[in-house]
């Protein structure tokens, strides 16, 4: 893949890390390498330009041989680029060529600072900017051992002055105002002493004057301002990436979310993401409200996949989910329960209202005509089973768990899973409020799933309820408690 300018793009960008061949990012990161040594050879370019006017600041002598070793720099990252960008070459010695295109860039890049001046934020943004695209384009490993060997040679110019070695410096004041730039630690009077004494002697005069204020003054502008502008473009980089890698995280983020709570056959929840929400909704539901719950069954189902095929009896699944739906609110849970099984959690609905809800779903699903192909189709029916848990047997259960819970925690010590109690003020005292068993979805549930086991015997394609049921054989609803 040839790279050019026109791959920088937010989407071009985002499959460049994860989906171009690592010749193909190679050398996407030797044109973004390209693009900071164009951006030095136009700020030498400038220098030459106002030579008269920088020559006061700028050692102009020196600024030839950069100017040189950016050039010969540039045409070099050049030829790397085209060689990884080339179709038949890119995959021949490509780890050779990523060492010699990053090592290289290393030694460059801390000459150009060294230079210029040393600046912490000129090469702290390039410590950090170059660590950055090392690792979304080359080997990371290269990345981390050539980041390291940065800074060494960063702290190899540091430290060179107190040894007595004179590195080259194209900067031609060596006191600024204020003296930020010294190599030890001082106070501010002693700073501004040794600076107005070290600046005298750089005038013929011996004295510094106004106008030799206003020179160092206008030095130490000019190069914060080169290094600001250096640094510039690979600080705003950075924030891009950060950005482009939020927004990468924030969309798998919703993808692997969508895939964990959602059935990917018919796009309902799935049997996990319900359970969930359906404990939550219970737990938070007010006093006064009934929760009901109903088990959904497709009849035969198995001579659906059996005379029309596995693909037909994956439509009549997402058809059927899809039929659910209209019927129900937004604060139902409906979900692919198991197979073709689906439950349906009705908040805040009492036994005849989710009666009338579950009539009117089998209905809908007996009335559907599901067209499999131009000449076949076929309908089919649901048996479903309901149970409505009621204010007050929800209030019971709960008084029972708290008396269980605090029995178990008079007899032994508390285990490290135990129930929890949480405490609420009421008029000035702590009141224990008891929460409901950690497995009290799964008895609702299987107390519907008797129903729709009733419901298959009599005959399927009908509604039954396991409150009337247990009504019938009168008897009250009680939920054991043993360990």
């Amino acid at each position: 893949m040839s790279v050019s300018l026109s791959h920088l793009g937010y989407k071009r960008l985002s499959k460049a890390i994860f989906e171009w061949q690592a010749a193909d990012r190679a050398a996407l990161l030797a044109v973004f390498i390209i693009m900071e040594v164009l951006s030095h050879w136009l700020w030498c370019l400038f220098v030459w330009w106002q030579q008269d006017a920088l020559r006061a600041y700028v050692n102009i002598p020196l600024l030839y041989p950069l100017w040189f070793g950016i050039t010969v720099m540039g045409v070099f990252f050049w030829v790397i680029a085209r060689h990884l960008s080339h179709p038949t070459k890119k995959n021949n010695a490509l780890n050779t060529w990523q060492l010699l295109l990053v090592v290289t860039y290393t030694f460059y890049i801390a000459t150009v600072i060294v230079m210029m001046g040393y600046s912490s934020v000129f090469a702290g943004v390039t410590l950090v900017g170059g660590a950055m695209l090392g690792m979304m384009l080359i080997k990371r490993s290269y990345a981390w051992r050539l980041f390291l060997l940065q800074i060494l040679l960063m702290l190899l110019a540091i430290v060179a002055p107190y040894f007595g070695i004179q590195l080259p410096n194209l900067r031609d004041l060596t006191a600024i105002y204020p003296a930020f730039d010294l190599h030890n630690y001082l106070t501010y009077n002693e700073s501004m002493a040794l600076e107005n004494t070290i600046a005298a002697t750089v005038f013929s005069d011996a004295a510094l004057g106004w106008d030799s204020v206003s020179n160092l003054q206008l030095s130490t502008i000019f190069w914060r301002a080169t290094h600001v502008l250096l640094a510039l473009p690979k600080a705003i980089f950075i924030v891009y990436m950060f950005r482009i890698l939020l927004l990468i995280l924030d969309d798998s983020k919703t993808e692997i979310l969508k895939h964990a709570n959602q059935d990917e056959l018919t796009q309902l929840k799935n049997r996990r993401s319900s359970l969930v929400q359906m404990k939550k909704t219970l737990l938070k539901a007010p006093d006064g409200q009934d929760f009901s719950v109903i088990l959904l069954d497709l009849d035969w189902f198995k001579s659906v996949n059996d005379n029309y095929g596995h693909e037909a009896g994956d439509q009549v699944l997402s058809e059927v989910a899809q039929t659910l739906l209209p019927l129900l609110t937004e604060e139902s849970i409906v979900s692919r329960y198991g197979g073709e099984e689906f439950l349906i959690v009705l908040p805040d609905t009492n036994h005849e209202q989710a009666m009338t809800v579950a009539e009117q779903l089998r209905r809908s699903i007996a009335d559907h005509v599901i067209h499999i192909d131009s000449d076949k189709s076929c309908q089919v029916t649901a048996s479903l089973g309901l149970y409505t848990l009621t204010n007050e047997e929800r209030t019971v259960i709960k008084r029972e768990y708290e008396n269980v819970t605090q029995k178990e925690n008079q007899s032994q010590p508390r285990p490290a899973n135990a129930a929890r109690f949480y405490r609420s003020r009421r008029g000035g005292k702590q009141v224990l409020t008891a929460q409901l068993p950690s497995d009290i979805c799964q008895r609702l549930i299987c107390i519907a799933d008797k129903a729709l086991y009733e419901a298959k015997n009599r005959g399927r394609d009908q509604v039954i309820s396991a409150n009337r049921i247990l009504e019938s054989e009168d008897r009250s609803i009680t939920v054991s408690f043993g360990t």
